[in-house]
């Protein structure tokens, strides 16, 4: 735990369960606060705006500032713009489609697809989206590439399989359902997830802490400082956290079951009971410093 000096923190399992803050997590905040450890919160959450997750957050207790959320949806909707995407069939709850309200006229009604054309296929945590006729729409308009013509990508918020319910109990994530609609297309497509452990998700991150990716800024903060805290070690603490070479810190609440973490190829740096066991050891280990 030593010499770890800023925090990527997941929302989900690490700091709540629905609406409910985990025991210690309001204080673990409020006391990193104080202690003015760097921290950026890091979310693959995509059933709801992001705007609705802050309120919520700040209702529970904590206290969450827009420019310190960093989501899967916004990494999504910078990619559909970066990318010239217009018209997305979003397979996305009502909430999380706010986030996307300059692609609204598209955002996943049927009426007129065969005038207009979608350009590319966004599926995130959508319950009510699951359904047979969504989701063969979605595998139609997938399928639908004529010969020549560009292919329509499948754009994933994340992949993970299954998350933690209000109720405690796990259930289905994404991730399966953009299995689904790649076996039923086959021809080789392949989804592409924008969220956690994608590399470049925690790039964005890290720069916003100041962190010099290169390793020749003068930034007092390198990638080595910095340890990312979630409940997955699938989709918190693998992929990109690995190549960047981030500290990797799994907390036994959320989704997570037990030995997790001794399924990960590269053991984690550490693993901690809960967000506030973790904030109590370090910053007594700083203070020791």
């Amino acid at each position: 735990m030593r010499n770890i000096k800023a925090l990527l923190i997941d929302l989900s399992g690490t700091l709540h369960v629905g609406s409910e803050p985990i025991k210690g997590a309001v204080a673990a905040i409020q006391k990193l606060r104080q202690a003015k450890v760097p921290f950026r919160f890091c979310s693959n959450t995509s059933k709801e705006s992001s705007a609705a997750l802050i309120h919520r957050l700040n209702n529970a207790g904590f206290e969450v500032h827009p420019e310190e959320l960093f989501t899967s949806l916004g990494a999504m909707k910078k990619l559909l713009h970066e990318r010239g995407v217009q018209r997305p069939y979003l397979l996305l709850s009502p909430s999380a489609e706010e986030d996307f309200a300059d692609f609204a006229e598209n955002s996943g009604s049927n009426e007129g697809r065969e005038e207009k054309g979608y350009d590319a296929v966004v599926i995130g945590l959508a319950p009510t989206k699951f359904s047979y006729e969504h989701l063969n729409e979605a595998f139609r308009i997938l399928s639908n590439t004529t010969s020549g013509s560009k292919p329509i990508p499948l754009l994933a918020t994340h992949r993970a399989r299954y998350v933690r319910s209000p109720s405690g109990q796990l259930s289905l994530g994404p991730g399966p359902f953009v299995s689904a609609l790649e076996t039923g297309v086959g021809n080789g497509l392949r989804g592409e997830s924008v969220g956690k452990p994608d590399r470049a998700f925690f790039e964005v991150c890290l720069k916003d802490l100041g962190v010099s990716l290169d390793g020749f800024g003068r930034s007092q903060l390198k990638i080595e400082d910095v340890a990312i805290v979630g409940d997955d070690v699938e989709a918190d603490l693998a992929g990109g956290a690995i190549e960047l070479g981030l500290r990797r810190i799994p907390v036994k609440t959320g989704k997570y079951r037990d030995g997790d973490e001794r399924k990960m190829e590269i053991p984690p740096d550490a693993v901690f009971e809960s967000i506030g066991d973790l904030v109590d050891i370090l910053l007594s280990e700083n203070l020791q410093e």
